[in-house]
């Protein structure tokens, strides 16, 4: 379907939205970005799972990626609270694969900038690290971390300030410190950080179909038309 066959279909579903729902939909689309992300990496604790996805969302990030090493990676809905049907989830997760090298090779190939979030061995401090071009965080499990692998790719290791006796903080703690710097950062410097309008129409149209009870027939009817 073409560029203006997809706006044609998103205003028509959108004609059976409620106008404030349309608003709200605009104002979320606005302020996501695919500059920032995350990988989590062999993150099995559903609690910290779904914090850390609904630290994403808040944030305004619209990709996670989620690699399943040794463990499956499960959501407490409790916790998630439906952040993770407006993120858009990569999942790296072949059996007996793998499932880092394809992971930080995906975030290379667009672009990113590696900087892993590990409480030693660190580069510099989160208030030292500058927001700038692409950047992908990377965050392990709790007490073990990050892979060596992951650390070894990473071209930047950074660490959150602590003064307490305590070593590190939760990991979706810690994610949520990170992001919310970044994402601070992100919107004050360059005016070029959100989506593109062929991104914005995509998600759009996902969103749409998501919230329209019967969009599949409503959508099937102006197909046809």
């Amino acid at each position: 379907m073409d560029l203006a066959r997809q706006a044609a279909l998103a205003q028509h579903l959108g004609s059976f939205i409620a106008p404030q729902r349309r608003a709200r939909i605009e104002e979320v689309l606005a302020q996501r970005t695919r500059r920032l992300t995350a990988m989590l990496e062999d993150i099995f604790q559903t609690h910290n799972a779904s914090a850390v996805l609904r630290s994403c969302e808040c944030f305004g990030l619209q990709d996670v990626y989620i690699v399943e090493e040794r463990y499956r990676y499960r959501v407490n809905p409790e916790v998630v609270l439906g952040a993770s049907q407006w993120l858009n989830l990569r999942h790296f997760r072949e059996r007996g694969a793998d499932n880092t090298a394809p992971c930080l090779e995906a975030l290379r190939g667009a672009g990113y900038t590696l900087v892993a979030a590990t409480p030693s061995q660190h580069d510099c401090l989160l208030d030292e690290l500058r927001m700038e071009g692409q950047m992908a965080i990377l965050l392990g499990t709790e007490e073990e971390g990050l892979s060596d692998q992951a650390l070894r790719a990473a071209q930047v290791r950074v660490q959150i300030p602590m003064y307490g006796f305590t070593r590190s903080f939760n990991l979706s703690v810690s994610a949520a410190l990170i992001l919310r710097e970044l994402s601070r950062q992100l919107r004050a410097g360059s005016p070029d950080w959100g989506l593109s309008e062929e991104e914005k129409l995509e998600l759009r149209l996902k969103w749409y179909r998501r919230d329209l009870r019967g969009s599949e027939l409503i959508e099937e009817r102006f197909l046809q038309g």
